[in-house]
């Protein structure tokens, strides 16, 4: 059962977006070409995205593709679907990685031994305060959330994946 998702490019120089959009097309196994606008946030940079449609695991696959570029800023999305949970990737350079399971509302879930987890080696409020911050990739989103606010009203590409 297919499941679909989108690639944000929030910020990459403009020298790595051919390469961005190999990666990509790689992934699909389908020719890519995105729209490139401006990045406000990052003059000089570019932003683009793109849905897309594949397998679960896709957006896994996305990501690892485009982090081979450590100067780029992005996000993947892939929804729930039969049998298989939602993922959420963010990827900020200097911060790495991070991935959540996400629900069918975009939500990013936390199972219940992460949670006990993350009880149990708190020792105080703040510190649990902080672990669930770090959960949750709160660091994550408030480095993107400038990138994301100035993609507004930019043009979206849809891909689909083939095979």
């Amino acid at each position: 059962m297919p499941t679909r998702g989108v690639v944000y490019v929030h910020s990459t120089p403009l020298a790595v977006c051919s390469h961005v959009e190999w990666a990509i097309a790689r992934v699909l196994a389908a020719p890519v070409n995105l729209q490139w606008t401006a990045q406000p946030v990052d003059p000089g940079a570019r932003r683009a995205e793109c849905g897309w449609t594949g397998r679960p695991g896709t957006g896994a696959e996305l990501a690892a593709a485009l982090r081979q570029w450590p100067m780029i800023r992005f996000e993947v999305t892939e929804e729930p679907s039969p049998g298989a949970d939602g993922e959420r990737f963010m990827y900020v350079p200097g911060r790495g990685l991070f991935r959540a399971t996400v629900g069918a509302a975009g939500d990013i879930q936390l199972g219940e031994d992460r949670l006990r987890s993350i009880m149990a080696g708190a020792r105080a409020p703040e510190a649990l305060a902080h672990a669930l911050d770090k959960a949750l990739g709160t660091a994550w989103d408030a480095e993107l959330e400038p990138y994301r606010y100035a993609g507004d009203g930019a043009p979206v590409t849809l891909l689909t994946r083939v095979g």
